[in-house]
């Protein structure tokens, strides 16, 4: 015959068993989730050094010349006046930078607001 004491230990004991299962199971699907990224994360860099290696190609002088000198004559290329060139101080401000002025509200939206009127 089993006492309560006995019975009282099972069920804590399975309990701590399904408490460290669950835990486990967690753990395992979260370390599965850091992984994909991981994977994710070295796909999308090796993609960037691909792209900064295929613009580097791109972007060489004497490819560019070359270009220049066969389809010069039919895309109407000029060269670039210094004069064409801003500075970055010559850039106007961006809106975000712009000084903000305060909005003086009107008794209405005051009393919309907060419900009464400021005086």
């Amino acid at each position: 015959m089993l006492r309560t004491l006995d019975v009282v230990l099972i069920v804590v004991m399975t309990a701590a068993a399904t408490v460290t299962y669950t835990i486990k199971h967690r753990a395992e699907n979260i370390r599965d989730e850091v992984r994909r990224l991981d994977a994710n994360i070295k796909l999308e860099e090796d993609t960037i050094d691909l792209l900064k290696a295929d613009w580097a190609l791109l972007t060489q002088p004497n490819r560019l010349e070359r270009l220049v000198a066969q389809y010069g004559e039919e895309l109407k290329l000029s060269q670039t006046l210094s004069t064409a060139l801003a500075r970055p101080e010559e850039l106007p401000m961006l809106t975000s930078q712009l000084p903000q002025e305060e909005v003086k509200t009107d008794a209405i939206a005051d009393l919309i607001k907060t419900g009464s009127v400021k005086n």
